[in-house]
């Protein structure tokens, strides 16, 4: 089924974003949608990038969207449908440098303080000399919002 516009205009918007996550890094599914201006959609970025394609020749695709680097709030790589998609994407992070460690309930986790990126605005809107709509918010780093998409 074609995506509407708008619906286009979005996984465009979150794949150009993950783009930006320096290797090493990683950011929630809620920091993406509140760098693409519509924070009230985190899960909508775990359904972004759960079909993001693996066809090498398309404009966005697991070769060059790292995916792996978008957990949820919590420091959680979220569960998947697929039993080892957690642990391909705990591995793919991994391969990058990230320490992911394994909680008492077995959950997968990476420590924000040290591998988290939350900038306020993106930087190649930085770049471009764009300002963050509101300069005195806080990070959302260890927000509450339970936005864990699926991805």
């Amino acid at each position: 089924m074609p995506r509407s516009d708008e619906a286009q205009a979005f996984f465009h918007a979150v794949y150009s974003a993950v783009q930006e996550i320096p290797r090493g890094k990683v950011t929630s599914y809620a920091h993406i949608a509140k760098l693409v201006g519509t924070p009230q959609r985190p899960r909508q970025v775990g359904v972004c990038l759960k079909h993001l394609p693996s066809d090498p020749t398309a404009r966005f695709n697991h070769d060059n969207v790292p995916w792996q680097r978008v957990i949820n709030a919590k420091g959680v790589i979220s569960p998947r449908s697929q039993p080892s998609g957690a642990r391909n994407q705990a591995a793919a992070l991994e391969a990058e440098g990230v320490t992911v460690t394994t909680g008492a309930l077995g959950e997968l986790m990476v420590d924000f303080g040290q591998f988290g990126w939350f900038p306020r605005i993106l930087p190649s809107e930085e770049a471009q000399g764009l300002v963050a709509a509101s300069d005195d918010e806080d990070d959302d780093e260890g927000e509450d919002g339970d936005e864990d998409g699926d991805a």
